[in-house]
């Protein structure tokens, strides 16, 4: 690397005009806010009423850590972790491709005195928030169903908020090395899809065989069910210094990458 080409592994200069990019994706977003709510807790819902009360009924209860659960409460507690994942991920993919690469927004925008760090930086947080919102709704229809009504739920929005940051964070790694939006189908099939099904939303996980019990404790959706889960049995979480710092751990690591392949692909 020559001495004139920036380091983009330096630290991230992040201004507060942030919040200006967070509010002008929120201003766009909200004269379509009741069809994107719709989109976005239609397919977790789906997934809660055919599992949970289908396969639920003949499951009726699963052991979760040597206790009985109703499954529809195994379920609720997971899959909410889960659509935190999905709706930071659909927003840090592909709307914020279309915004940095088929609609140009952010070469318009850089061209105020906003830098790219900080746009990277409120794309992050505009996904999270889009992920906030939804858990925030189909949390809302979970308490209508009578699936859980413990008060430590309350604390479960701080945890979801963070699982909307780490996974926004990690989908702009992807985000940054994309061509086109067909390249999204790898990240979906090769690491989301397997993650689902390896962080004990549907299913206890100690019936894994070791090793893949060894990848599955490490994967961050895992550690957001741990911490979650709990919380809607009216318990609370163990290890939670552990879970947490996996999650920041990931979340900061997910931004620095995503931040240094921006940089490559803006030459900045």
């Amino acid at each position: 690397m020559s001495s004139s080409t920036p380091n983009p592994w330096r630290a991230p200069r992040i201004s507060g005009r942030f919040w200006p990019v967070f509010m002008r994706n929120f201003m766009v977003w909200r004269k379509l806010a009741i069809p994107s709510l719709v989109g976005n807790i239609a397919e977790p819902l789906i997934w809660l009423v055919a599992f949970g009360y289908g396969m639920g009924a003949l499951v009726g209860e699963v052991q979760h850590q040597g206790q009985a659960v109703p499954y529809i409460l195994f379920l609720a507690s997971g899959s909410i972790c889960m659509s935190a994942m999905n709706a930071a991920t659909f927003e840090a993919l592909y709307s914020a491709f279309s915004r940095m690469h088929v609609q140009k927004t952010w070469d318009g925008i850089m061209n105020a005195p906003v830098n790219l760090d900080t746009i990277v930086f409120a794309e992050m947080l505009w996904a999270a928030f889009k992920a906030l919102f939804t858990i925030t709704a189909i949390m809302g229809v979970m308490l209508a169903l009578g699936i859980s009504h413990s008060p430590k739920l309350l604390l479960a929005w701080p945890v979801l908020w963070l699982t909307g940051l780490v996974f926004a964070s990690i989908a702009l790694v992807f985000n940054a090395l994309a061509k086109g939006y067909d390249f999204f189908t790898y990240y979906f099939t090769l690491f989301l899809t397997p993650m689902m099904f390896l962080s004990g939303v549907f299913f206890p996980l100690e019936q894994l065989p070791a090793w893949v019990l060894h990848i599955a404790h490490a994967l961050p959706l895992n550690h957001a069910v741990n911490l979650v889960r709990p919380m809607f049995m009216d318990q609370w979480p163990s290890d939670v210094a552990m879970h947490l710092g996996a999650l920041l751990a990931y979340g900061v690591a997910g931004f620095w990458l995503a931040l240094a392949l921006t940089r490559k692909r803006f030459k900045l």
